[in-house]
Parts: structure tokens; C-alpha cells; sequence
């Protein structure tokens, strides 16, 4: 679970082009709101998530739908560092549902989860390479 690292939360609401039909939304949405919340974090340093000649890929991800979310409603997702190595990040990451937009009602309900391990690799060979130190720092900061 979540080590000594603060966690950053990143809002979203839930727009029409997020939905299905029903106006639910499409379960790999979670999965790009996660990744909107990584990426924040370079972001609110200033700079980009990856190099010109290097970045970060996914290479394993467990994902728990535990509830779902409607058109309008309001996320909260939650991004923390469970383990950092020199070619890999571990993130323990959630989505709650804030408020519910049908009912008009605020709430904090744990409708996402998702343990993902990134890689950092050399875009020109596809392999393992180190993070850069600017990076580990911004990781070891959220």
C-alpha cells in the first residue's frame, strides 16, 4: 500500500464525451484520468513528463472497478508512490466520486483503484534506462 509520500489529488468532472449511452462512464477513462493525475505532477514543476529521447511507459497495471460514475458527477484522483527504483516507478492510485451530479449531493465514494508500475525507457532503442535525477525528485516530492 501507499508509502511516506504525500499524494496528489487532480479534480475532473465527468463531461458527455466521457460517457457511453447511459451517460456512465467508459471504464478506460478511469485509467486516462490516472494517467492526467501522473503527469500533473511534472507539470506543476514546470516541465514535461518525458524527454526528447527518453520517457515513461506502462508496464504493468491492476485495475479494480469498484462503482461507477455519471455525466456531471465530480472526481478526485489520488496518485501516490508506493516504490521507486532507478528504471521503474511503483503508484498506488484511486478515483473517488465528490459529488454526485443527479442528486446535487457532495459525497466521497472510492469508485476506481490501480496499482501500475511505469518503466523509463530510450525511445530510440525501447529499453530500460534511468530515470533523471529531476524527475526522481519530483516523484519523491508527491
Amino acid at each position: 500500500m501507499p508509502s511516506q509520500n504525500r499524494s496528489l489529488q487532480v479534480r475532473i468532472r465527468v463531461y458527455y464525451e466521457d460517457t457511453d449511452c447511459g451517460g456512465i462512464i467508459y471504464h478506460t477513462n478511469y485509467i486516462k484520468y490516472c494517467e492526467r493525475d501522473r503527469s500533473e505532477r511534472f507539470f506543476n514543476a514546470k516541465i514535461t513528463p518525458h524527454q526528447s529521447t527518453s520517457g515513461f511507459v506502462v508496464r504493468t497495471l491492476q485495475a479494480d472497478f469498484i462503482g461507477s460514475a455519471a455525466l456531471g458527477d465530480m472526481l478526485e484522483v489520488h496518485s501516490q508512490v508506493t516504490k521507486l527504483k532507478n528504471v521503474s516507478v511503483f503508484l498506488h492510485q484511486e478515483i473517488y466520486k465528490t459529488l454526485d451530479h443527479a442528486s446535487q449531493q457532495p459525497c466521497r465514494l472510492k469508485i476506481f483503484q490501480m496499482e501500475v508500475k511505469l518503466g523509463h525507457i530510450n525511445f530510440t532503442t525501447q529499453s530500460p534506462c534511468p530515470i533523471p535525477m529531476q524527475f526522481l525528485e519530483i516523484l519523491r516530492k508527491s
